[in-house]
């Protein structure tokens, strides 16, 4: 079976590299990489990293606004499935790459498998809300993470073709783990010792882009009387950079962006992460780390459920003041697996691979 792998962004490379190597195993992939992020930093080095074969198709789209940037995908994907002809599109997540995928796919009547579907903010005002809701409206397969995000579904009538697989960004956190303390020496490299500082990354439009904000962000993290390590994003440097006369902490020491394994082991020796990225949230997690979700909502409300994630919301200060208070995670909540979901999403395929189906419409639901 010939798969179209729909990729874009540095979140997706890490969620499509564990079920990549699983579904190479016994199908085609044909890899497309929009360019979404598109320099070396966000792209390049998570391919070496993950060990994942170079694209097949790399569309070099670059950044943009939402609609112009999802416009040239959405051309550019439309020419690379009319050529490979797949039997089924795969997307992931939330991104304008997301979204594109999806849409060049439907109106080619390609089937649409979506992974990480189900998952909702509630808040229409994120556009990765959007791509994520539109998405899913237009897959035939949607591989939950959850069964919060099987219940999200179920609520917007979208039953057919749901199955709960577990998190791929559990998968990739244990297969990759282990490479990271192996090859990573991003502990000497800062001069850090475990438990002895803070990690922060800030890149959602609603945190960087409003300077209001941004600035009572960098107030409230000075409460950290620990070194804190802040990741920058492109997006976000370009914004401290116009930021004058701002006097930052002298606790906060600004990391350009590392790789994938440096990043595991800066995040499973911090004590605490504060972060406004639902991959780092979970990841924190996963690693037994307690966390700030800089951001009002949360797409994984397990997290808080599990009682050592906090949303700062808007009451940043009296968050911060006791954020070194949060209790240590024993061990990862089950709600996200077992670490096996890129076995259960390939084993789809298998199956219909096996049965000889070309569907044309959604299949029927399977709950589990």
């Amino acid at each position: 079976m010939k798969i179209a792998t729909i990729v874009g962004a540095r979140p997706q490379f890490i969620k499509a590299a564990p079920v990549s190597q699983e579904l190479r195993r016994r199908h085609q992939e044909v890899l497309v990489h929009t360019g979404q992020h598109y320099d070396d930093e966000l792209s390049g080095i998570f391919f070496r990293e993950l060990d994942m074969p170079p694209p097949d198709y790399e569309l070099g789209i670059g950044s943009g606004s939402h609609g112009r940037q999802t416009g040239a995908m959405l051309i550019a994907l439309e020419e690379v499935l009319q050529k490979e002809r797949p039997d089924w599109v795969m997307v992931y997540g939330d991104t304008n790459s997301t979204l594109a995928g999806a849409l060049a796919a439907s109106k080619l009547q390609l089937p649409i498998a979506h992974v990480e579907a189900g998952v909702r903010s509630f808040n229409r005002v994120m556009p990765e809300e959007i791509n994520r809701v539109l998405t899913d409206h237009l897959a035939s397969l949607l591989f939950c993470p959850s069964f919060t995000a099987v219940s999200n579904l179920d609520r917007e009538g979208i039953r057919q073709g749901v199955w709960h697989v577990g998190d791929v960004m559990r998968d990739a956190m244990l297969t990759f783990m282990p490479v990271a303390c192996a090859r990573s020496s991003v502990l000497q490299r800062l001069r850090l010792e475990p438990r002895s500082y803070g990690l922060l990354t800030l890149h959602r439009a609603e945190n960087v882009d409003n300077r209001e904000r941004l600035m009572k962000l960098l107030k409230a993290v000075s409460y950290v009387d620990i070194p804190l390590i802040f990741i920058v994003h492109p997006r976000t440097r370009n914004h401290l950079d116009e930021l004058e006369r701002f006097e930052f902490s002298k606790t906060l020491r600004l990391v350009d962006p590392i790789g994938y394994l440096d990043m595991l082991v800066l995040q499973s020796n911090a004590r605490i992460i504060l972060t406004d990225s639902g991959g780092v949230q979970r990841e924190a997690h996963f690693l037994s780390v307690p966390s700030i979700i800089l951001r009002n909502e949360t797409e994984w409300p397990e997290l808080l459920e599990a009682g050592v994630s906090r949303l700062a919301e808007e009451d940043l200060d009296i968050v911060m003041q006791d954020l070194l208070q949060l209790p240590q995670p024993s061990a990862p909540c089950a709600a996200f697996g077992n670490g096996d979901a890129s076995f259960k999403i390939v084993r789809h395929f298998d199956l219909l691979e096996a049965a000889a189906i070309q569907p044309s419409h959604k299949l029927s639901a399977v709950w589990n």
